[in-house]
């Protein structure tokens, strides 16, 4: 079962179906929950072989209405997003270098519906962790924030399904919050050689699946050639065309897609390139051999 899945049943009993009522509403605990699966993807910064550090601390930024609707719940949503967030860290192996905590904020300037996510990774005294979030992983590197990386909050250039891109610039003059450019984190690729000729591959969730075609549909429906079982991905949402170079197209999706931090229709592709459909992320392979 999936980190998302098992975020949405927890949330089911929490405060006796009070939860349901309140995300009745345009923002669902979901579409937060993936903003901070990406907002980890986007940002996740390589300091060695066996060590890829992600931000900890979480600012959700929402419109007054909503804000005024879920603050009252804003203790328990966010320790079931931290949890979640744990969960996701796990399963990609990443690493934090502090406690993990996700707290709601009022912006004036979004409406109902909308909203954003910042990030900055802040160390802990103790300033190591392994994998998930346990500490006292051997050889771990001192509390710093990674060299380059500003220790404020930053804005994404990805916003969530809905929402217009944030664009990256630099910080503000005086400090301040930054804004950093995502860095997405690269893994080497994979799998067997096959005699020369370039393979092409996806992975979701840790599975892969061969691109043995020239194109390969992305989609809800169970006529994709991939099938993605999320409410915000399209019965035939995308698709991806292998070649020099290789392409990704919108196939007229309601959410669009999100390539390498960047809302768009149509975009190259390249080894590691990052996919965002819904609340899902596909990275995109390839390799010679």
């Amino acid at each position: 079962m999936g980190v998302l899945k098992k975020f949405e049943q927890r949330l089911e009993g929490l405060v006796n179906g009070t939860f349901a009522k309140v995300f009745k509403s345009e923002v669902q605990p979901v579409e937060i929950a993936g903003a901070l699966q990406r907002e980890c993807d986007n940002n996740a910064t390589i300091w060695n072989r066996d060590r890829t550090v992600v931000p900890n601390d979480f600012i959700v930024e929402l419109s007054t209405p909503d804000f005024e609707r879920l603050s009252p719940y804003s203790g328990q949503l966010g320790d079931e997003l931290a949890g979640m967030v744990r969960d996701y860290a796990k399963q990609q192996r990443y690493t934090f270098m502090g406690p993990i905590k996700v707290n709601l904020e009022k912006a004036d300037d979004l409406d109902t519906g909308l909203y954003r996510v910042r990030s900055r990774t802040l160390a802990s005294s103790a300033s190591q962790a392994a994998p998930g979030g346990a500490p006292g992983a051997p050889g771990a590197p001192g509390g710093a924030p990674p060299a380059g990386r500003p220790g404020g909050y930053g804005y994404p250039s990805a916003g969530p399904a809905g929402a217009p891109p944030m664009p990256a610039a630099p910080p503000p003059p005086g400090g301040g919050y930054g804004y950093p450019q995502p860095a997405a984190a690269q893994r080497p690729p994979a799998g067997p050689a096959s005699g020369g000729r370039t393979r092409y591959w996806i992975e979701i969730n840790g599975t892969r699946h061969q691109i043995s075609r020239a194109t390969l549909v992305m989609g809800r429906s169970t006529e994709a050639d991939v099938r993605i079982d999320d409410p915000g991905v399209s019965r035939r949402h995308c698709e991806i065309r292998t070649g020099t170079p290789s392409t990704i197209q919108d196939l007229g999706s309601t959410n669009g897609i999100v390539v390498d931090g960047q809302h768009t229709t149509r975009a190259t592709l390249r080894d590691g390139s990052r996919i965002v459909v819904g609340s899902t992320t596909v990275i995109y392979r390839q390799a010679e051999g």
